[in-house]
């Protein structure tokens, strides 16, 4: 046997103290210093204020309910603080984030209820999140109907991207909506933040558009122009870095740029710089959410396995979420706005060069 311990050099582990009125940054730092997904969240923590401080452009990528859940005040928090420049969500979290804006019935429930008797009662339920289907879900509908018919004459005009609609959206409900401070898409749209979608099919905004369409309002959607208008982004970017929640299609519409660039338009380049994500998938199965970064780095979504810069915390994000807003927001200096809306056309002609 060799003598001397590999673990020589590593630091101690010491009990830690919780001590009263500690503040977040202090909890997160200290349990940083114990075991398991606490310590990744320490490392998560620290990554992503690093993101912050050196100017990365730092994505969102927003899956599972946690919007429709009442997190979407969480990520208002993040964009008013200029920590976050892009944003790709599902659509249903868009949807479901304008229930707050317009102020229709979301409600905190149990998850244990006779859901064959809820159906009778018209009661929708995300676990533990109930929604009326008339008074929440077809009323978002009909204003999702009067906002493609009041906008019929721009968004109309051509064939327009995720982000677009998106941002048309935001602004309309801004000026419609009686509580547009509760809503992230009326935030970032007034920021100059673009949101795209994972899919453009996968969603009740799109179940509308296919209405509209028979009713004489028809919208022509590109999930092309999303693809390219999103690697024009990163191009464009001198950083990028990547905090994803729960993983889904916006991880991988989010991770998909680097091999769009390499792989497909033949352009060097050789990942994003850092990235953090926050799920409870697991590798065996071999899905997408449970990938490792690891092997995204494989696919040139990455520039290296450098674990100082790629942090996976194996929690469910309502719980971690909160905890690396609260630690950046406290940590980090207020950053200026990047307003890539503004950016994207100059971003699209200087890809559409290099081809």
């Amino acid at each position: 046997m060799k003598e001397g311990s590999i673990f020589q050099n590593v630091d101690d582990l010491i009990p830690q103290f919780i001590r009263p009125k500690m503040s977040i940054p202090q909890l997160v730092r200290s349990i940083g210093k114990t075991s398991f997904e606490a310590r990744n969240l320490l490392r998560g923590a620290e990554l992503f204020q690093k993101m912050i401080a050196s100017g990365d452009t730092n994505w969102l990528g927003i899956a599972g309910a946690g919007i429709a859940g009442g997190m979407g005040g969480i990520v208002i928090s993040l964009l008013k603080a200029g920590f976050i420049d892009i944003i790709c969500s599902t659509g249903a979290q868009v949807y479901h984030d304008l229930h707050f804006a317009f102020g229709l019935p979301v409600k905190a429930i149990y998850g244990q209820y006779d859901d064959n008797t809820l159906r009778a009662h018209g009661d929708v339920r995300i676990y533990d999140i109930g929604i009326r289907e008339k008074e929440t879900l077809k009323a978002q509908d009909e204003k999702i109907c009067q906002f493609i018919k009041d906008k019929y004459a721009t968004l109309s005009q051509k064939n327009i991207s995720s982000w677009e609609l998106n941002y048309h959206l935001g602004l309309w409900v801004k000026n419609n909506a009686p509580h547009p401070e509760r809503s992230f898409v009326v935030q970032a749209a007034h920021l100059g933040i673009p949101i795209f979608w994972d899919s453009l099919t996968n969603h009740s905004i799109a179940m509308n558009l296919t209405r509209l369409e028979h009713e004489g309002y028809p919208i022509r959607m590109s999930a092309q122009k999303d693809i390219f208008d999103s690697a024009a982004i990163v191009y464009a970017s001198k950083k990028t870095g990547f905090l994803i929640l729960g993983g889904g299609g916006p991880k991988n519409f989010i991770q998909q740029t680097g091999p769009t660039l390499n792989q497909i338009f033949h352009i060097h380049y050789e990942g994003a710089d850092r990235g953090i994500q926050i799920g409870t998938a697991i590798e065996r199965e071999g899905s997408l959410s449970g990938c490792t970064f690891g092997e995204a780095v494989t696919w040139g979504k990455y520039r290296s396995t450098d674990d100082q810069k790629l942090v996976h915390i194996w929690a469910e994000y309502s719980l971690v979420f909160p905890l690396l807003t609260a630690y950046v927001l406290d940590r980090c200096n207020k950053r200026k706005q990047k307003n890539w809306i503004s950016k994207l056309p100059e971003s699209i002609q200087n890809l559409k060069k290099q081809l």
